[in-house]
C-alpha cells in the first residue's frame, strides 16, 4: 500500500472530504423532503381500522388497495365501510376535471397576458414606462389575503358565485411575479432582430406573436408549468367562491371530505390515498420539467 508522507494511505488522501460532506448533507434534505410523500404512501396502503394500532410502523398496516377503491369509486357504502372507511363520499373524478379546467383556463391566460405585458415593458419605448413598472411591481408585496375580500364582494356582486368564472377571474390576466419573469428575458433578446422586421414592415402584433414568442419557448414552457401547478394547488380562493358541488375543485374537496366523519373517525386512509392521486399531477410534471424549470430561472436572473 502506497503512503503518503504523513503515513495515511494515498486514496485516503485524495478524498474530497468537503464534497462528501456536502453529499451527505443533500441526502439528508432529499430524504426529509421525500419523508411526507412516502408517510402519505404508506397511509394510503393501509387499513384505515389498523392505523392507530401500528402507528409506528413504517410499513402499510394491513397492506390494501381499499382506500383508492373508495375515492375512486370503485366499491359501494357498504363494502367502504367493510374495509374501513368513514362513510365519507368523494366525486373524485368530477372534482380532479373541475382542477384541470380551472388550471388550463388561467395558466391560457395569465401566459399569454403577462408575456403582452412583459413585451410592453421589456420592448416598447414609452415615457414613465420604468415608473409604471416599478408600482406594478410593488403589487408582489402585497399578501394575496387584502385582495380576497374586496375580490369576493365583486363576484358576489356579479352573481358568479359558485361559476367556474369566479375562480378563474382573479387570476386569468397576470400577476406581477409572471411579467417580471418574462420581461427579465425579453430584455435580452437583440433588438437587431426587431429592427430587421420592422424594416420588412412588420407591426407591433406580428413582431410579438412570430419573433418574440418563439425565441421565448423556454421561460413561457417554465411559466406555464408554474402556473399550472399554482392554480392547481390554490385552496383559499376557490373555497370561498366555488362551493357548489358542480364547481368545487380537488384542493377544496378534499378538505370537505376530511370534514365528512358520520361515524366520528376521519377515513385518514381515504384522504390519503385522494390526496396522493391530487398531487401525482403536479408531481409528473415536476419530474419531467423540473430541470428546465431551474435553467430558465436561472438564465433569466431570478434567484
Amino acid at each position: 500500500m502506497t503512503l503518503a508522507r504523513n503515513g495515511k494511505p494515498l486514496w485516503w488522501q485524495r478524498i474530497r472530504w468537503q464534497k462528501v460532506l456536502g453529499w451527505v448533507v443533500l441526502g439528508l434534505l432529499v430524504l426529509i423532503t421525500l419523508f411526507p410523500f412516502y408517510w402519505m404512501l404508506r397511509i394510503s396502503l393501509s387499513d384505515n381500522r389498523a392505523l392507530a394500532a401500528n402507528a409506528g410502523s413504517m410499513l402499510p398496516a394491513d397492506f390494501t388497495l381499499g382506500a383508492f377503491e373508495r375515492v375512486l369509486g370503485l366499491s359501494s357504502l357498504d363494502e367502504a365501510r367493510k374495509q374501513g372507511g368513514s362513510g365519507a363520499s368523494i366525486d373524485f373524478w368530477r372534482y380532479l376535471w373541475n382542477s384541470v379546467l380551472t388550471s388550463a383556463v388561467i395558466t391560457a391566460g395569465q401566459v399569454l397576458f403577462s408575456a403582452m405585458a412583459a413585451y410592453a415593458f421589456a420592448r416598447l419605448r414609452w415615457r414613465g414606462r420604468e415608473a409604471v413598472f416599478f408600482v406594478f411591481l410593488t403589487a408582489l408585496m402585497i399578501p394575496p389575503i387584502f385582495t380576497a375580500l374586496p375580490n369576493f364582494v365583486l363576484m358576489r356582486d356579479l352573481n358568479l358565485l359558485n361559476t367556474y368564472a369566479a375562480i378563474i377571474l382573479p387570476f386569468f390576466f397576470m400577476t406581477p411575479f409572471a411579467v417580471f419573469f418574462m420581461r427579465q428575458f425579453m430584455l435580452g433578446i437583440s433588438r437587431e432582430v426587431e429592427e430587421a422586421a420592422r424594416i420588412d414592415g412588420a407591426g407591433h402584433p406580428r413582431i410579438f406573436f412570430r419573433i418574440i414568442l418563439p425565441m421565448s419557448r423556454a421561460p413561457l414552457m417554465t411559466l406555464t408549468l408554474l402556473a399550472y401547478i399554482t392554480a392547481w394547488n390554490e385552496y383559499f380562493w376557490p373555497l370561498l367562491v366555488g362551493q357548489g358541488e358542480n364547481v368545487r375543485v380537488l384542493t377544496v374537496a378534499l378538505g370537505v371530505f376530511r370534514s365528512q366523519t358520520p361515524q366520528g373517525s376521519p377515513d385518514w386512509a381515504g384522504l390519503m390515498a385522494a390526496t396522493l392521486l391530487a398531487a401525482l399531477p403536479v408531481i409528473a410534471l415536476f419530474v419531467a420539467f423540473g430541470r428546465r424549470i431551474v435553467d430558465s430561472i436561472q438564465f433569466s436572473g431570478i434567484k
